[in-house]
C-alpha cells in the first residue's frame, strides 16, 4: 500500500471538512424543508443561498477525500478507486458550475424577468438545472461510491465503509425513480444516500486514515532501525 504521509494528511483534512460541511448542509436542508408550506415548493432564501454556497465549498473537499481513497487503495484495486475519483470529479465540475450560475447569474435582473428562467435555472421539475443536478448526484455520485466500495476490505472498519458506500450508491441510483415516475418526492431516496449515509462514510474514512500508518513513515522507521543496528 503506497499511502504516504501527505496522502494521509489530505485524507484527514478532507474527511473532517466533508463531515463539517455536509452536516451543515443537512441541518440547513432540514430547516428549509420544514419551512415549506407544500412539499412541491422549492426551498426559499436565505436557506437556498446557504445550500448553494455549502455545495460549492464542499465539492473540493469531497474530491480530495476520494483522491485520498485512491492513495489508500491496494495496488491491485487502484483501477476501481481511480474510476471513483473520475466520477466524483465529474460530479464536482457539474454541480459546482450549476450552483455557481444559479447563485450569481440567475439573480441578475436581466435573467430574473425572463419567462423561460424557471425552465432553465430553477430547481423545480421539469427544468434543465434539475435534470443536471440529478445526473450529477444520482448517477455520477452513485457510480463513484459503487466503484470505491470494493476497495475496502481487511478489517471491520473497512467492511463498514464498503457496505455503507455501496448503500449510498444504491440509494442515489434509486433516486432516479423520481424521474422515471415523474414524482420528485421519490428523489428523496437518493438524498438519504448522499447526505446522512455519505456523512457517516466520510467520518469513518477519517477514522481509517487516522489508524493507517503512512508507508514513508514505516520506511523511515525501518531505515532508522537498520542504521541503529550498525
Amino acid at each position: 500500500m503506497e499511502f504516504t504521509a501527505i496522502a494521509r494528511r489530505l485524507g484527514l483534512v478532507s474527511a473532517a471538512a466533508t463531515v463539517v460541511l455536509l452536516a451543515g448542509y443537512a441541518v440547513t436542508l432540514t430547516i428549509g424543508l420544514l419551512s415549506l408550506e407544500s412539499p412541491d415548493q422549492p426551498i426559499r432564501n436565505p436557506m437556498f443561498a446557504i445550500l448553494e454556497i455549502l455545495i460549492i465549498v464542499m465539492m473540493p473537499a469531497i474530491v480530495a477525500l476520494m483522491i485520498a481513497v485512491h492513495a489508500w487503495a491496494p495496488p491491485l484495486l487502484k483501477a476501481l478507486s481511480f474510476a471513483a475519483v473520475v466520477f466524483m470529479g465529474l460530479l464536482a465540475g457539474l454541480t459546482s458550475s450549476l450552483h455557481f450560475v444559479i447563485l450569481t447569474v440567475s439573480r441578475q435582473p436581466e435573467f430574473a424577468r425572463q419567462s423561460w428562467l424557471p425552465l432553465v435555472l430553477e430547481f423545480k421539475w421539469p427544468s434543465i438545472a434539475y435534470a443536471l443536478e440529478i445526473l450529477g448526484w444520482d448517477v455520477f455520485f452513485a457510480l463513484s461510491m459503487l466503484f470505491a466500495a470494493p476497495v475496502f476490505h481487511g478489517s471491520r472498519l473497512a467492511g463498514w465503509i464498503r457496505w455503507l458506500m455501496a448503500a449510498a450508491g444504491i440509494l442515489a441510483l434509486a433516486g432516479l425513480s423520481g424521474v422515471a415516475f415523474g414524482d420528485m418526492q421519490l428523489r428523496n431516496i437518493g438524498i438519504v444516500g448522499y447526505v446522512p449515509v455519505f456523512l457517516v462514510v466520510a467520518a469513518l474514512l477519517g477514522v481509517l486514515f487516522y489508524r493507517t500508518a503512512p508507508c514513508d513513515r514505516a520506511t523511515d522507521e525501518r531505515a532508522t532501525g537498520h542504521r541503529g543496528a550498525h
